[in-house]
C-alpha cells in the first residue's frame, strides 16, 4: 500500500508513521511560515467544498468520484492532507502542483 503524505512526512522527520502534528510543528519543520501552512489548510478545506469528486475515501486514502460524501475525509483532514503534501513536496522528490502561487510569493522562512 503506497504511504499517505503523512507517513512519508513522518518517516522524512523520523516520527512514526502515524504520528499527527500540528499546523505550527508542521510549519517548523517543513521551514515555511504559519501563515503559509494556514492558507494551504485553508485551501485544502475550501476544495473539498467546491471539489468533492477529489477527496479521497476514509481508510483506502482512494480517490472515488462516485463514493458518497459521507465515505470521505472530512474538510479537515482534506486540508490537513493538503498541508502534509505541500510540506512534503517543497522538499522531497515530488513535484509541487498545488499552491506554487504560495511559494512565489516568497513565503517560506
Amino acid at each position: 500500500m503506497a504511504r499517505t503524505h503523512k507517513q512519508k512526512f513522518n518517516a522524512r522527520h523520523g516520527f512514526a508513521l502515524n504520528a499527527s502534528h500540528t499546523k505550527p510543528s508542521i510549519a517548523t519543520l517543513a521551514d515555511v511560515t504559519l501563515k503559509t501552512v494556514n492558507e494551504v489548510y485553508k485551501r485544502g478545506v475550501g476544495a473539498h467544498k467546491t471539489n468533492p469528486e477529489s477527496v479521497r475515501v476514509k481508510g483506502t486514502y482512494k480517490k472515488d468520484p462516485k463514493a458518497p460524501i459521507k465515505n470521505k475525509l472530512s474538510a479537515e483532514q482534506w486540508g490537513m492532507a493538503r498541508v502534509y503534501a505541500f510540506a512534503n513536496k517543497l522538499t522531497g522528490p515530488e513535484k509541487l502542483n498545488h499552491d506554487q502561487d504560495l511559494v512565489k510569493k516568497k513565503v517560506l522562512v
